[in-house]
């Protein structure tokens, strides 16, 4: 489980990197072996030409790494954007300023980026990188009941690359369209692993407990990379499991044995 309560205030210095390591300076910060990227918004970014941005639909506008010169997805930029395919989840925390602690926002996801010119710190104009943070829906427990009509004329080798294609952040100007972006790829992930599944848990092999009023094995769809749902939206981190697995796994004694075994299983399965 995320080790961050949203709206409580931490040390970065001793409530993050102390505990989970990683750069303890700048706006982006990725520790090694674990499974977070840690971001922080705040006002320090327009002395370097930028500022982020919260828009009327609840998408943040987040400006990437880089003093001078053209931002490239490299460091920092490139684990932002690549982060649901690499297992990791956005951690967003705001700074109330120096000397200051930070305020937990949330886990978040990237859903698109974008570029705009500004001035680097030196005031010279350059090409700034910036990236469409959604809410990726913390503690909220999947379930599917009907498979969409388009998701039945398709084969698992469909289903399963229009899953790894829309987990992959593009390059989009409309951030409005962030949030159904988004709740887009999820169901093309969501699609893909119960199809995958074909009726029986993940985990433990057996049978769906029952059938839905539209005729489908009843399974959930959980998020691996986190005990609780709304990790990364990639199908090699994704499992469709049976609703009293799932509970054990969220609220069990074995629950981090279990999904620790769960994630070997989908290592095999998406080899």
């Amino acid at each position: 489980m995320v080790p961050f309560v949203i709206g409580e205030e931490y040390s970065r210095r001793d409530d993050i990197h102390a505990v989970f390591g990683g750069q303890r300076q700048g706006g982006i910060s990725t520790p090694s072996g674990h499974p977070y990227i840690f971001i922080f918004t705040g006002e320090s970014g327009k002395q370097h030409g930028y500022a982020d941005g919260w828009q009327e639909n609840g998408v943040l506008l987040y400006t990437g790494e880089g003093q001078r010169g053209d931002m490239t997805f490299k460091a920092g930029n490139k684990a932002i954007r690549d982060h649901a395919f690499d297992g990791k989840e956005l951690l967003l925390f705001e700074a109330l300023g120096k000397q200051k602690p930070v305020r937990y926002l949330g886990s978040f996801s990237c859903q698109s980026w974008d570029t705009f010119n500004g001035p680097d710190s030196e005031g010279n104009n350059r090409e700034c990188i910036q990236f469409h943070l959604v809410p990726s829906g913390e503690g909220q427990v999947e379930q599917v009941e009907a498979v969409p009509s388009a998701a039945r004329s398709m084969s698992l080798e469909q289903l399963r690359a229009r899953a790894l294609a829309a987990s992959k952040p593009e390059q989009a100007p409309q951030w409005r369209n962030a949030h159904q972006a988004y709740r887009t790829r999820s169901q093309a992930v969501r699609d893909y692993v119960l199809a995958r599944a074909a009726g029986r848990c993940e985990l433990t092999g057996k049978t769906a407990p029952f059938r839905t009023k539209y005729g489908e094995p009843y399974l959930e769809v959980h998020h691996t990379r986190r005990l609780s749902d709304g990790g990364p939206d990639d199908p090699r981190h994704v499992a469709a499991i049976c609703p009293t697995v799932h509970r054990e796994i969220h609220f069990g004694q074995h629950g981090e044995k279990l999904n620790s075994e769960l994630v070997a299983k989908l290592k095999q399965i998406e080899r």
